[in-house]
């Protein structure tokens, strides 16, 4: 029998919400597994989406979009923010820094943001497996529009390989922190995103790669909630998962 993982649309949120939302999540399943030790809390404050408790939560798989904010992540390096936080404010973004692995990212409107929030050990993975499907998850979504993308050696995420003067370029980012083999974090797929915000720090560290978007590749407006249902069906299909 597949194993049910819920599924949450969160729509537009704050990120600190909702990293305090999925954190609690996160802790939940934590703690189911070692009941005798509390798990630590990667984000504390007022519960912000959502009244329901979390305790004794199951896996869930949350999507949603994010106002403009850039994360940086446990091994980030400041000097890849090309802007000092008083710019950011002028152009309506923010910096957090985070608990996930990687470099420093960017999420907005018109990108696809997500977490899910499982026990991969329960589903037979470890974290590189676990990883390769996410990617392979978000490939295949972006192949239902006839765009042909991969992953690049020695770097985590889903790229567009270099086709004439446009080079290597980057099209989802991927970000996970893990504990006792639960997950939280995940991806983020550039869907209709404003690109000049990519302009203000180096992308995940990098400084000879580019960055795109399936409105970008594709010369036309594409429906988030399209999008969202393509990557459902991927995500459950290889992972083996139901979605309820």
């Amino acid at each position: 029998m597949a194993v049910r993982v819920e599924y949450r649309d969160l729509g537009v949120v704050e990120y600190g919400q909702c990293w305090e939302y999925q954190a609690r999540i996160f802790d939940s399943l934590v703690r189911q597994k070692a009941p005798v030790k509390e798990a630590a809390t990667p984000g504390k404050g007022n519960r912000a989406v959502g009244d329901n408790d979390t305790a004794g939560a199951g896996p869930v798989l949350i999507l949603c979009e994010h106002p403009h904010v850039y994360t940086l992540g446990r091994s980030g390096r400041q000097e890849n923010l090309l802007m000092d936080e008083g710019f950011l404010r002028s152009v309506g973004a923010r910096l957090v820094r985070i608990d996930r692995g990687g470099d420093i990212t960017y999420h907005g409107p018109g990108q696809l943001v997500g977490y899910p929030i499982l026990d991969i050990g329960a589903l037979g993975l470890g974290l590189k497996e676990y990883i390769h499907l996410l990617e392979e998850a978000i490939i295949r979504t972006v192949g239902r529009y006839g765009i042909e993308a991969g992953r690049s050696e020695g770097a985590t995420g889903v790229w567009l390989e270099p086709e004439g003067r446009k080079g290597l370029r980057k099209i989802a980012a991927i970000g996970v922190r893990s504990s006792r083999f639960v997950v939280m974090h995940g991806f983020a797929l550039n869907v209709s995103t404003d690109m000049r915000y990519f302009g203000y720090i180096n992308p995940c560290g990098f400084t000879d790669r580019g960055v795109t978007s399936l409105k970008e590749e594709l010369g036309r407006d594409v429906r988030m909630d399209e999008v969202k249902e393509f990557f459902k069906e991927e995500f459950a299909g290889l992972f083996g998962v139901g979605l309820v």
